[in-house]
């Protein structure tokens, strides 16, 4: 058996993180359990965890939209909605802010749900989830085999919050490492902890899948997120949907130097920048190498 980080207990993390894989991509291979060849599960952690930080850094001088839309359903009729876009970007003194372009009224609570203060932090941080070496001695990590997605081959593991602290929130699900870049690659799981108390309101948060594409050549970004699931609330059942666009990346220009393996990422070509207008949509605008989500309906 392969020695991973130690953990409190192998089979609490199968109990507690092993979550039903969406089928969300039309080229999924099988999930086939052999050891990896040539390196341990140990190395591939710490290598894509230091590739994380390197990738969370860089994602920090970046400007690029956000495009939120979440939806209640009873069966195909949408009866509550709630959008918002707004673009990330830098004031004149270098800070980053959040510029809203389009906030319409939410109508979510017709349909039975209203968004809470953690539904907000998932949106900017848990949806598009970033595990970097300060942060696995968190998580309990678990190898689980291997998997072809589309054109890429991925190391695949299980990962859960070993404890939970305070009001910070964590991930629990499951993540594709590609064995070439040693970069998460898509990401499958949900939003913890929730708050299931009787009498009390409570806090409950889909399932979702976030894909990632290589942008600038270097680094796995993610793209897009859809989440699909029934909250399970006490006194009914709530079918929700999510769709999150993350857009049109350009590197801020200014002075800090973003490296990667030691060198110095270049800018992007302006050039070379689609207008809002030429994006393709999410199955269209991935590279040759990206999982392939399927584009919803």
């Amino acid at each position: 058996m392969i020695r991973l980080r130690r953990v409190l207990s192998l089979f609490a993390v199968v109990a507690t993180c092993t979550l039903a894989v969406v089928n969300a991509t039309a080229q999924e291979g099988p999930l086939v359990s052999d050891p990896p060849k040539g390196i341990t599960a140990e190395e591939i952690i710490q290598r894509f965890a230091t590739k994380e930080k390197e990738f969370k850094e860089a994602r920090d001088q970046y400007t690029y939209r956000e495009d939120i839309h979440v939806m209640t359903l009873d069966g195909s009729t949408i009866t509550g909605e709630y959008k918002e876009v707004f673009d990330v970007l830098f004031d004149d003194q270098g800070h980053r802010i959040e510029n809203v372009v389009f906030a319409p009224q939410s109508s979510l609570e017709q349909g039975g749900l209203s968004l809470d203060e953690g539904d907000v932090q998932d949106f900017r941080h848990r949806l598009p989830f970033v595990l970097t070496s300060d942060e696995i001695p968190e998580y309990n990590i678990l190898y689980v085999g291997q998997q072809q997605e589309d054109e890429l081959h991925c190391y695949v593991f299980d990962i859960a919050p070993k404890q939970f602290e305070g009001k910070k929130r964590y991930f629990q699900g499951r993540i594709w490492v590609d064995d070439h870049d040693f970069q998460i690659v898509k990401t499958y799981g949900k939003a913890v902890p929730e708050e299931r108390k009787k009498g009390k309101t409570e806090h409950l948060y889909p399932k979702f899948t976030t894909w990632r594409q290589q942008i600038d050549g270097k680094y796995w970004f993610p793209t897009y997120t859809r989440a699909d699931d029934t909250l399970h609330f006490q006194l009914n059942d709530i079918h929700i949907r999510e769709i999150v666009k993350y857009e049109d990346y350009k590197r801020f220009g200014s002075s800090v130097k973003i490296l990667y393996n030691g060198q110095e990422v270049q800018k992007a070509n302006p050039q070379d920048q689609k207008t809002p207008d030429q994006k393709a949509s999410p199955d269209q605008q991935k590279p040759n190498a990206t999982p392939n989500p399927q584009t919803p309906q």
